[in-house]
This record gives C-alpha cells, structure tokens and sequence, in this order.
C-alpha cells in the first residue's frame, strides 16, 4: 500500500517563490530599480516592464503586491522629492498610473497600459499631445531597455538564489 504524501506545487507557467533573506533581497532591488527610474525619469517610470517582470518572476499575489509598492515608490519620489504638483490633476493621474500598472502585472503590458492612460487622456483628463508618436517611440524604448534590464537582473538573481527560476524555458 502507497501512502500519497502532500506535495506543494505551482499551476503551469508560475514560477515558485523563493524563500528567506534572498527573496526580500530581490524585492528590494526591483523596488531600489523603481526608485532610480523615478528619479531618472519621474513620470516615464517603466511600470510596464516590471509588471512583465514580476508577472514572469513572481507568485500571483506577490507580484500584484510589488507593483503597487513600485507605484508608492514613484509616487513618494514624485511628491517628496521632484515636487509633483499637489493639485487634483497630479493625485488623479497618480492614482490612475497605480490602478493601470496593476491591471497590466499579467497582461500585453505595454499596449494595455499606454492604451488605458490614452483612454483617460482622451475621455477624463485631457493631454492627449503626449501620446505622439515620437513620445510613444521614447516611453516603449524605456520600457523595452528596462524589461531586458530586469530580466538580465533576474537571472543573476536566480544564479545567486536571490529569485525563484522562470516557468518558462
């Protein structure tokens, strides 16, 4: 007679949480790396390349948790240290940015994240001048060079036991 002993296991596609010191390690750089590109680029922050990295790279839930405090991040760097407006408009789209970074964690990142701030811009908010090609062509080429970026991180991390290996090949 078998006995079936319980066995932890991930659905297809997640990859496992790493556990302890390295893991906290992890989240701590991608928050530091959020931090950084706040102050580089302060409303051009990548969000949409680390909602594809924490979706690749993390549990479900952590990663819907480390894109929101990748948002605090940006928002406390805006308004404590760049001096973000302190108007209506500025809370407004600040809110906005957070509600679309976490609804593109595991989605077309990209896409459904520009796509959703152009759909405030043109019916709610106003701004649309942004969304120029030319504006566009810049924000996906930092999004693009932030996801390598942090992909390249990732894998020194797995290598370092810092994260969890991706599900995919």
């Amino acid at each position: 007679m078998r006995r079936q002993t319980s066995v932890s296991r991930q659905p297809p596609g997640v990859a496992p949480a790493p556990m302890g010191w390295r893991h906290a390690l992890w989240l701590a750089v991608l928050v530091a790396a959020s931090v950084a590109f706040s102050l580089g680029f302060a409303c051009a922050v990548p969000f949409a390349a680390f909602a594809a990295a924490v979706a690749l790279t993390l549990g479900c839930r952590e990663a819907l948790y480390l894109t929101g405090a990748l948002w605090l991040a940006n928002q406390l760097i805006g308004f404590g240290v760049l001096h973000y407006p302190m108007d209506a408009s500025t809370f407004t789209w600040g809110a906005v940015l957070g509600i679309v970074a976490v609804l593109t964690t595991f989605a077309g990142a990209f896409i459904i994240y520009e796509g959703s701030l152009f759909v405030v811009s043109a019916t709610w908010l106003g701004g649309t001048e942004v969304f120029a090609p030319a504006i566009m062509i810049r924000i996906l080429a930092i999004n693009a060079v932030a996801f390598a970026g942090l992909l390249v991180l990732n894998r020194f991390g797995g290598v370092a036991g810092l994260t969890a290996k991706p599900a995919f090949p």
